[in-house]
């Protein structure tokens, strides 16, 4: 078995769920399974470059959005082997999900990864669209922009994001504008910023505003399998 490196929370979780034992080290932030027990490397934008080095891994795996270009040189350049994820789309999830089990080890692909393309798969056509406004920070405010993995997920269930077509993937704009742009529902999620029921609506008076798991939105592992009931069971209860 080879021994893996993750510096992203959702492949963690993904090799840990197919292949119990090969990863020997994890970011601070990664927290699923609760029950991991591997070496902790630092935070995905800081990860200590000697202590990967230090575990001999096979593998490094990461993302090109979540890690910085910097570190994931400074493992190559010490002769650390590193795959790099890209991820835009629901559809680029499973293909690169499949990728890196293959790469980690995994002689097949695994159950949990056909369950999530089928729930997907399945997916009734929303009907009714919704137009929404995607905060992902506050102080200073950043919504989603174009060209977003979870803008692809909420775009699958029926949510437009206003800021869709924006220059940038995560443009800072004023909480006044988010306001002026009348979206119809308001899509706050748990991560990277932890919006709560009393931390983010009250900027939004009179607009329905859905709390939704991060982890559901933005992790592409296991939790895709479910994630389509949970998100939808979330944005259902808001627009009611």
């Amino acid at each position: 078995m080879r021994r893996v490196v993750s510096l992203v929370p959702s492949l963690t979780e993904a090799v840990a769920a197919t292949l119990p034992g090969a990863l020997v080290g994890a970011t601070d932030w990664c927290d699923h399974p609760g029950v991991l027990d591997v070496a902790r490397i630092g935070g995905t934008k800081n990860p200590s470059v000697d202590t990967i080095v230090k575990l001999a891994p096979d593998l490094v795996v990461a993302n090109e959005e979540e890690n910085r270009a910097v570190d994931l040189t400074a493992l190559r350049e010490a002769g650390v082997e590193v795959l790099v994820t890209e991820v835009r789309c629901v559809p680029e999830a499973f293909t690169e999900l499949d990728r890196v089990l293959r790469a980690c080890g995994a002689p097949s692909r695994p159950g949990w990864l056909d369950e999530a393309e089928a729930a997907w798969a399945r997916l009734p056509d929303p009907g009714r669209r919704t137009t929404a406004v995607v905060p992902i920070w506050r102080r200073p405010w950043m919504v989603l922009g174009r060209d977003t993995f979870a803008g692809d997920v909420l775009a699958r269930l029926g949510v437009d994001n206003l800021y869709g077509g924006h220059a940038e993937r995560y443009p800072k704009v004023p909480v006044e504008e988010l306001r002026a742009a009348a979206p119809e529902v308001v899509v706050l999620p748990d991560e990277p910023y932890r919006f709560t029921a009393d931390d983010g609506p009250e900027a939004f008076p009179g607009l329905p505003c859905a709390l939704l798991s991060g982890r559901h939105l933005t992790w592409y592992g296991p939790s895709l399998a479910e994630a389509p009931r949970v998100l939808g069971e979330a944005l259902r209860a808001a627009l009611r």
